[in-house]
């Protein structure tokens, strides 16, 4: 398990950690990476707990690329930046500002970059369970990007999710079919630590809501009180 203010140790074994732990201890990693060697043994595991996801009629509709070279990690990386500065002019007095101090990307500086996908066609055409809801599919891709994360905490690793892209351009990047829909670029690695309290919160962006504002009993909008 990883401490707050500790660099965690890597190791083959497989840790023991508390689910609830785990849970509260993730975090999206942007600064902490160290660039350390992520061991294959441990990389495995992770994988593992990804693809053990539940889905939609067992489709398993997720695919895994492993991005280590430095070339294409640093042509996302320019990418990403662009895609930054469209939505940084965007804003304007405090969110601008605030915006400014927010890093919103470990790409080069993590161990390992992971594009995770979502092939439609898998299993179809008959998937049981999807003919009434199409994003089944999709859901089921971020079950597995949770499990992923989670596993790497559990590890000791940082996971860092990159939002600031076109599709497209990471489908021309990775050479993705243009049946399959490129879904997240994590970078995962070795961390310093993780911290207690998550960026953006941190640095001001938005603030956690407490649960009973997003609780609601047998209908949309009926409170406890109500």
């Amino acid at each position: 398990m990883t401490i707050a203010g500790r660099a965690p140790k890597l190791t083959d074994s497989a840790p023991a950690a508390d689910l609830y732990e785990v849970i509260n201890r993730r975090r999206d990693v942007r600064r902490e990476f160290t660039g350390g060697e992520l061991p294959e043994s441990v990389l495995r595991r992770v994988l593992t707990a990804a693809h053990s996801a539940p889905s939609v009629g067992l489709s398993q509709p997720w695919d895994f690329v492993l991005v280590r070279d430095d070339a294409t990690r640093r042509a996302f990386r320019e990418h990403v930046l662009a895609e930054r500065s469209v939505f940084a002019a965007q804003l304007d007095g405090e969110r601008a500002e605030t915006f400014a101090k927010i890093k919103v990307e470990g790409i080069v500086e993590s161990s390992l970059c992971i594009a995770v996908t979502y092939d439609p066609n898998r299993g179809a055409p008959q998937v049981l369970g999807r003919h009434a809801i199409a994003d089944a599919g999709l859901y089921s891709v971020c079950l597995a990007i949770q499990n992923l994360w989670l596993a790497a905490t559990a590890e000791g690793l940082g996971v860092g999710w990159v939002s600031f892209y076109r599709e497209e351009f990471l489908r021309r990047l990775l050479g993705i079919p243009s049946g399959v829909r490129p879904v997240a670029w994590l970078c995962v690695g070795p961390v310093r630590t993780l911290a207690d309290t998550p960026d953006l919160e941190r640095h001001g962006w938005r603030e956690r809501l407490p649960l009973e504002n997003v609780v609601h009993y047998d209908k949309y909008g009926h409170g406890r009180t109500r």
